[in-house]
């Protein structure tokens, strides 16, 4: 069962700005990866379920984060389907990522009142899913978007809460860009959480990291 309500969920990702994407099978180095991040200030993990056994993983990661990372808000995403959400939220999963617009995932996590948030690549699919009562969409693949497309979309929909994903990055002007132009939050994995940092087992370095993009983040939503 889940830790934290859908409201709580949204709340702390407009707080803190950026929800960090991971994903590995290795439980150990996963449990590495989720203590750096959260020394680092990050409040969020989307756990990218894509691999075999990945439930398995989860499961042993958000164990942890409940026993060890007080406050660490513990997701899912890559879920295509009705079934693999509810078994992740079985398992505590505090919030349910989807690469498109699942009616499916909708009902039950909305059942269970649980956070979801669809991909959507139109303003049509905004729209469904906002009827649907998403609080926050994932704007996906962010990269093939842009933010031009989040500042059209909050013309006339001031009310609609973006998190791009894909095409994101720690760069300033990056990072300008998309707050600039109004999202609540962003989604980011291999460019914050790079092969290179891994590899190097560089989890001290992961750390800052994190802390420098969040403060940035802070930064220019409080500009």
């Amino acid at each position: 069962m889940a830790q934290y309500s859908r409201i709580e969920v949204a709340q702390v990702m407009k707080e803190t700005g950026m929800v960090p994407l991971f994903y590995h099978p290795n439980v150990a180095l996963g449990k590495k990866v989720l203590k750096a991040c959260y020394d680092g200030g990050a409040r969020l993990m989307e756990f990218t379920a894509r691999g075999d056994f990945a439930f398995e993983v989860f499961l042993e990661l958000n164990k942890y984060a409940i026993k060890e990372l007080p406050g660490m808000i513990m997701g899912v995403g890559s879920i295509t389907d009705a079934g693999a959400a509810s078994m992740f939220m079985q398992m505590g999963a505090n919030f349910i990522v989807t690469p498109s617009l699942r009616e499916d995932i909708a009902m039950v996590c909305n059942r269970r009142k649980v956070l979801w948030s669809p991909g959507c690549g139109s303003l049509t699919e905004i729209n469904r899913a906002e009827e649907l009562g998403c609080e926050i969409v994932k704007l996906f693949p962010g990269d093939l978007y842009g933010p031009g497309f989040v500042k059209a979309i909050k013309g006339p929909q001031p009310w609609t809460s973006v998190m791009p994903t894909g095409g994101v990055s720690t760069e300033e002007s990056n990072l300008r860009g998309w707050f600039s132009a109004g999202v609540t939050c962003v989604g980011m994995g291999s460019k914050l959480i790079s092969k290179e940092i891994l590899a190097n087992e560089d989890y001290k370095g992961l750390e800052k990291k994190v802390k420098e993009t969040l403060k940035l983040i802070s930064t220019l939503t409080n500009s």
